[in-house]
């Protein structure tokens, strides 16, 4: 690979922050100072790091892997869809399912067959190992979302067939067929000899050029024989990785602690794999007991001294295999910042780490949707929700834009009160309000017109709203809201909070700057960046940048190193007005909930103003990342003056957000 690069770890967290959560307890980072004090020593540890919208484990980890925003591959509202069906009902369906898969991968009969990974061709999008597989490495995946199976239903029949032999185990035994296939897969290159035994095709028969005669490994079943000739894959403390139910293989729930999915990463560098791919498992939950911890108590902190044990062990074994930052390019982040939903801890100056905190109130307030319209707003027409605090509702009958139904659900929805038990108050249920219009400027709108919500509710953060379909007036009203002590941990929605995360690079080619928020990225600016550094190119344009702020002058493309500043000045005025989580994107999003939650024909001259903005905005931030783009990886030389020409249009975009 470029610039000295021999291997590539890719890691990210499910919700572990940089921030704290407590002023007076320490953050998850600042109690894992193995990997902190790595990032921040060896690389660039960016805190002005923001993911898209909405904020959710599959949307996070696909943008990341893809550096496209899921109006591009298919998958932008959540770790679960819903879908149109052409009667106007809707249908659910898994937004975790491998890269071919089609969409409604719930069932062995999918009744639509849409590409679940659909780009703006109708077709699959580009899978994110292709480059390293066509330049000769091999890609390890543990648990990461879509680069291996995900269920033992659909996936296993479209990589295996419908009457092989995995399949018939599926059938036979679930858990069994769930540890075997699931969250394990190697994409081999053409000839290694990792695939040479049980490796079946790696069929991605719309990847552009083209991709024939490449194998995988999918599962535990084939990976661990390669990696591991001498028994069962174990964790950095010698524990068989199992299922926790008693077979060997893959964690169930797709939950791995940091010691199984660093020990499985290590496993597969240490036997040739030179690129891998891992997810680590939040630390805020009790993933035995099935209940949430508030910050600062004791099973939190102990979760984290695990982690933090686990990064010392991962990094003290690699560099005894000869793998450091100095021939190893290291890529650390986590998706969405959570947002602990949940009362005060006692006592009230506990620091977690010398005194524990506990929690009389702890959990999200759940509130179903379907009784609060109908015992608020007398609502009895029939809707469905992905079940979230940022909820995208789906009317039956898939009533328009501007229709009356969708208008009374909208004012309905906006005018919401629930009565929070943790703090007694009464509070407005929705902060912000995304109708169709909205969400195509956000990037939330796929190719496939079905999948778009009409409308999404961005709620108080400490809310989890779900809609049973029970019309059943709440006598009292504050009988709608719940207290779930099992989960205290929300996501999904807009606030800084929970989309402001972190994003460090170590290894060759990364400036030693430690902790920088000098500049915006988000998500997307994760790709360009890693392909860049490896001297590698994909096969489709980017939504995100190369972050050459964080290069070594030497490493910068040729073509941009004598242009630093004017190439960061058009790069930062190109984030902000297209990412969802920009300037451009959070003020909209304002003034689209104030238009919506207003009369008709306001609404009606602000949808217009808003379709007309987006038109622009769209053709000035294309023609921005395509200069980008070009100079990053197609060798143009990059022009000052039309970039200057460039910073001039997207002044005005920023200053005339309708």
């Amino acid at each position: 690979l470029g610039n000295g690069i021999k291997h590539i770890v890719y890691i990210q967290f499910d919700n572990v922050h940089y921030r704290r959560d407590n002023p007076n307890v320490p953050s998850d980072l600042e109690q894992m100072p193995n990997l902190l004090n790595f990032l921040e020593q060896n690389g660039a540890f960016l805190t002005n790091h923001w993911t898209p919208l909405i904020s959710h484990t599959s949307v996070d980890i696909l943008t990341s892997l893809t550096g496209d925003y899921g109006d591009k591959f298919g998958i932008p509202i959540g770790n679960s869809l819903r879908y149109f069906n052409p009667d106007g009902t809707s249908t659910a369906a898994g937004s975790f399912a491998y890269w071919t898969d089609p969409l409604d991968s719930f069932g062995s009969n999918p009744t639509d067959t849409t590409p679940e990974m659909i780009d703006r061709q109708g077709v699959i999008h580009p899978a994110p190992w292709v480059p390293f597989t066509r330049a000769g490495c091999d890609v390890g995946a543990f648990s990461v979302a879509n680069i291996e199976l995900e269920n033992t239903g659909l996936d296993i029949t479209t990589v295996f067939g419908v009457n092989s032999p995995e399949a018939a185990e599926a059938k036979a035994n679930s858990d069994l067929a769930a540890a075997d296939f699931d969250g394990i897969a190697i994409h081999c290159a053409k000839g290694s000899p990792l695939c040479a035994t049980n490796g079946k095709p790696d069929l991605l028969p719309q990847e552009p050029g083209g991709y024939v005669g490449y194998s995988a490994l999918f599962g535990n079943k084939n990976v661990a024989p390669q990696i591991s000739p001498n028994g069962p894959v174990t964790d950095l403390d010698g524990n068989v990785i199992t299922d926790g139910k008693g077979h060997v293989g893959f964690p169930a729930g797709f939950d791995p602690s940091a010691s199984q999915t660093l020990g499985y990463l290590g496993a597969m560098l240490e036997h040739g794999v030179p690129v891998v791919y891992g997810y680590i498992e939040d630390a805020h939950d009790d993933h035995v007991n099935d209940v949430a911890f508030g910050p600062g108590q004791a099973g939190y902190v102990a979760q984290l001294k695990s982690f933090d044990n686990a990064f010392g062990k991962f990094f003290a074994r690699l560099k005894n295999d000869g793998i450091d930052q100095t021939n190893t390019l290291f890529i650390i982040t986590a998706d969405e910042n959570d947002h602990f939903a949940g009362g005060p801890p006692s006592p009230a100056n506990c620091d977690g780490v010398t005194t524990p905190c506990s929690y009389a109130k702890i959990g999200e307030v759940d509130v179903d949707l379907s009784q609060l319209l109908a015992t608020e707003f007398g609502e009895g027409s029939p809707f469905f929700v992905h079940s979230d605090d940022a909820p995208t509702f789906y009317i039956n009958g898939n009533p328009g834009q501007l229709t009356a139904l969708t208008r009374r659900f909208e004012h309905e929805a906006g005018a919401a009160t629930v009565f929070n038990p943790i703090t007694g108050n009464t509070d407005v249920l929705t902060q912000r309000l995304a109708d169709q219009q909205e969400q195509t400027l956000l990037h939330m709108v796929t190719a496939d017109p079905n999948r778009t919500p009409n409308f999404i509710l961005f709620a108080n953060p400490d809310y989890f709203l779900f809609a049973s379909g029970n019309t059943a007036h709440c006598v009292p009203l504050s009988s709608c809201s719940v207290e779930e002590p099992g989960f205290a941990w929300n996501h999904g929605d807009f606030q800084p909070q929970i989309t402001n995360t972190w994003l460090g690079f170590a290894g060759p080619g990364v400036e030693k700057i430690g902790v920088t928020g000098a500049f915006f990225s988000d998500h997307t600016d994760i790709r360009p960046t890693l392909m860049s550094l490896a001297g590698l190119t994909d096969d489709y344009s980017h939504d995100g940048r190369v972050l050459i702020e964080i290069m070594t002058d030497g490493v910068v493309p040729a073509t941009l190193q004598q242009h630093r500043a004017t190439f960061s000045r058009l790069a930062s005025i190109y984030k902000a007005i297209n990412a969802p989580l920009g300037p451009v994107g959070m003020t909209s999003l304002q003034h689209a909930t104030a238009a919506i939650d207003g009369s008709d024909g306001a609404y009606l001259a602000f949808l217009s103003e808003l379709k007309a903005f987006t038109i622009e905005r769209n053709t000035i931030a294309g023609q921005m990342i395509q200069m980008l783009e070009a100079s990053e990886f197609g060798g143009a030389p990059f022009n000052d003056i039309a970039a200057q020409v460039e910073s001039t249009l997207g002044q005005v975009v920023l200053s005339s957000v309708p």
